[in-house]
């Protein structure tokens, strides 16, 4: 019987020792979130020096200069911008019993915001275009698209409040002109963080600061509850086999 209650109880350890190992991993507990954070939280150095363009060394009176300069060289991409939903803030879509339906920011209600109709000049900050205050707006002038708003890489530039769009007059339209390259987290999150009025207020789950340690923390700690949980159900059967095995050591 003694050699019974020792086979059970190396068992117990074998099968404890085997979880521990199967659940720790070997390093950082990761997920697919935290290792997204880790990859693109290095900030890329463009491939292209902007400021030693000539054209981007002058004086910029509007930011319609500034587009114009773009497109001079990015030629066609402006094309591409004017098909997207971020441009048209609409897309076609199928509307159950009422067939194919253009929808989009321009023409629905939603649930928070309420739409943009009458209150373009604020709403339309978030636009990536120039001067889209009522109606007159005109979508198919290429000079009217802002590159800026996603290319930015000097944290500089911002949109004026009220301003259906524009470049707040603070900005230094030469300084980051010069300073352009692949779109960032800050970019987006210039918009997609505060949509609805403040940060984090919209979405629940986007907001202007997001800490690795806090993910990788959270990681952990629910790593080590699986491992307490597994703990207690070993502890347990230890319990009852004990429990079962002592009358017969009596």
């Amino acid at each position: 019987m003694k050699k019974t209650i020792i086979s059970v109880g190396l068992g117990v350890l074998v099968l404890s020792l085997t979880v521990m190992l199967t659940l720790t991993d070997h390093g950082t507990p990761t997920t697919p979130l935290t290792t997204l954070h880790m990859k693109y939280r290095q900030k890329e150095t463009p491939s292209v020096d902007h400021t030693k363009f000539s054209q981007l060394k002058k004086h910029f009176s509007t930011p319609q200069e500034v587009t114009s300069a773009c497109i001079a060289c990015h030629n066609e991409r402006h094309k591409e911008v004017m098909q997207s939903s971020h441009w048209n803030w609409e897309r076609q879509e199928y509307v159950e019993g009422k067939g194919i339906r253009t929808l989009g920011k321009k023409n629905i209600l939603n649930n928070f915001c309420i739409g943009i109709s009458g209150n373009e000049q604020s709403c339309n900050k978030c636009h990536i275009g120039y001067g889209w205050g009522d109606e007159k707006f005109d979508f198919k002038n290429p000079l009217n698209v802002d590159c800026l708003a996603c290319h930015d890489n000097s944290n500089t530039y911002i949109k004026a409040v009220g301003g259906a769009g524009m470049p707040d007059a603070s900005v230094n339209l030469t300084n980051v002109a010069q300073h352009v390259g692949k779109p960032m987290r800050a970019n987006c999150g210039t918009c997609h963080f505060f949509g609805g009025g403040g940060n984090n207020v919209k979405h629940g789950d986007l907001k202007k600061r997001y800490s690795i340690l806090r993910a990788m923390s959270m990681c952990i700690w629910r790593r080590m509850a699986k491992i307490c949980s597994v703990w207690i159900a070993i502890l347990r059967v230890s319990i009852r086999c004990s429990a079962r095995c002592i009358p017969f050591l009596q």
